[in-house]
């Protein structure tokens, strides 16, 4: 289990699970996402990303090819994809 202390709290999470602090929402919606966030998931500039949101549970930012390869197994598996003839 890896330890984080954030703001005063000290937690354990299980391995490949991590809090990467806080981020303030600037006047025009924008948010920097942490350093350690972006060198672990290979976020680099100009890098699409996909916003999910579930009313419940809050929102998730993922690379926007990682949610398409993720659909086209979907969509291979009810037996909808047909992939480009060329």
């Amino acid at each position: 289990m890896k330890s984080m202390k954030m703001e005063g709290l000290k937690m354990s999470l299980p391995k490949g699970k991590h809090i990467f602090g806080t981020v303030k929402v600037g006047e025009r919606g924008q948010i920097v996402i942490p350093k350690e966030a972006r060198d672990l998931f290979d976020i680099k500039p100009g890098d699409i990303l996909l916003v999910l949101g579930d009313e419940e549970q809050g929102i998730a930012i993922t690379k926007a090819h990682v949610m398409q390869e993720v659909a086209v197994k979907i969509l291979k598996g009810l037996g909808e994809f047909k992939p480009d003839e060329k």
